[in-house]
């Protein structure tokens, strides 16, 4: 599918989005865990939540969407069955790294696969770590990826507890251990360079597992009590995806005349760095009705066309807005004078290689753009040319950036295999005509 976006429509209106991404994932996969029936509404349905919903179901979870309304009946931590073929992750590290985490503690004896570009991500930050509490699992994709090979083990054999520090800041490692923690021989700790995303933190407390947040010499850390007692059901109110909102946000503020409403969108503090960072640049954003959606802040978000100014991105904050450096990059296009962004080298490692590709699609629409090993430096000038068609290099966030990056161009924009939008934000394209962007598909 391509997309070709024309420019100089301003965005209207009041937007309700999808639910947030990273908390679908989770409420699916640990709602297996619990005992009993779980229920979560505004659950987001996408290429990448219904890999875990397929995982779920050849692990044996009883599981029934309706509309965006999910009910799973958990088997809790010793109730999953060995899957008959190879779990297909799809293009989803987050499935593949959580899911990993869940059968460790299991002791479930699984294959976990995924697509071409999914073998590509490293995995030897969970595997090794879990080869240290016990779990018997082979990496045998190149570079030690998928797919990942667990051999299970004898039931009522727990793990060994870890004391472990990540390499890096990652939500998506830190979970995969914590769920491995759950079935450890004691507490196991965790640290961490800068703090990432809690939501796992949040959700397994309110099922009622012991988590605690501590702050070392060596960074922020989490530990983990293996529960005495089955996990409680989730019921989740899943509040709206800011990583999706983020789209939404830069749209407008580069847009001329746009103002919009964002309805109920997750503000986790851990996830908001991008807000920060654009009222940094001079973004007229507003909060609005902050308050708490099953233990997560949220709250309205109010946006206006902006005239932007350029910043520096580094340190924590870029583990603060990990997934949205592509509509950043975007909106630094369209700000006056110079965004540098620094010790961002993990953005190498997503979907592709966010620098190399990001700052190749940028120069062809005439963006001065600079490529550095762990960042890039933007000197925008306020409206870039737009005119080009745009290769999103199987990243849906890249293609949804660079539709962002041709609202507010000179020249019409043309995303060639747009389709991956679908994988995350499937609502993109009707969400921005609604609010008064023109498009055609073809």
């Amino acid at each position: 599918m391509n997309l070709l976006i024309h420019p100089g429509h301003a965005l209207q209106g009041e937007v309700r989005l999808p639910g947030d991404k990273s908390l679908s994932h989770r409420t699916a996969l640990f709602a297996a865990l619990a005992q009993g029936s779980s229920r979560a509404d505004n659950f987001l349905v996408s290429g990448v939540t219904t890999a875990m919903l397929g995982a779920l179901s050849g692990l044996g979870v009883p599981w029934q969407l309706d509309g965006t309304t999910l009910h799973v009946q958990g088997r809790g931590l010793g109730g999953l069955r060995a899957p008959a073929a190879a779990l297909d992750c799809g293009n989803s590290a987050t499935t593949l790294r959580l899911l990993t985490g869940a059968l460790a503690a299991a002791g479930v004896a699984a294959t976990v696969d995924g697509s071409a570009g999914l073998r590509r991500r490293p995995m030897d930050r969970i595997v090794e770590p879990l080869r240290q509490m016990g779990t018997p699992i082979v990496a045998s994709g190149p570079g030690n990826g998928a797919p990942l090979c667990l051999a299970g083990r004898p039931a009522g054999q727990p793990l060994r507890a870890l004391e472990y520090s990540l390499p890096v800041a990652s939500a998506q490692v830190k979970s995969c251990l914590m769920l491995a923690a759950l079935a450890g021989d004691g507490p196991s700790t965790l640290v961490e360079p800068a703090l990432s995303r809690d939501h796992s933190e949040r959700m397994l407390a309110s099922m009622g597992v012991t988590i605690e947040t501590l702050l070392t010499p060596s960074g922020p850390a989490v530990r983990v009590t293996p529960p005495d007692r089955p996990l409680a059901p989730l019921h989740m109110q899943i509040p709206g995806d800011f990583s999706a909102a983020a789209f939404l946000l830069v749209a407008a503020l580069v847009t001329p005349g746009s103002e919009l409403l964002l309805h109920n969108i997750g503000l986790n503090p851990t996830r908001t760095g991008l807000l920060v960072t654009l009222l940094e640049m001079g973004a007229d954003i507003e909060v609005l009705n902050p308050r708490q959606a099953s233990g997560e802040p949220a709250g309205d978000l109010r946006v206006r066309f902006s005239a932007l100014r350029g910043v520096t991105v580094s340190g924590a904050r870029v583990v603060e807005m990990i997934d949205e450096f592509p509509v950043f990059a975007a909106a630094a296009a369209f700000a006056a004078g110079r965004t540098e962004v620094r010790e961002a080298l993990e953005l190498r490692y997503k979907e592709s290689d966010r620098i190399g590709a990001l700052c190749a699609e940028l120069r062809g629409q005439g963006v001065s753009v600079t490529e550095r090993e762990d960042g890039f430096i933007i000197d925008g000038n306020g409206c870039p040319a737009g005119g080009a068609a745009v290769n999103p290099h199987g990243d849906h966030r890249l293609a949804m950036a660079l539709a962002v990056l041709g609202l507010g161009a000179r020249l019409p924009l043309q995303i060639q295999s747009a389709e991956i939008i679908r994988e995350s934000f499937p609502e993109f394209v009707d969400v921005l005509r609604q609010a008064g962007a023109e498009f055609e598909i073809g």
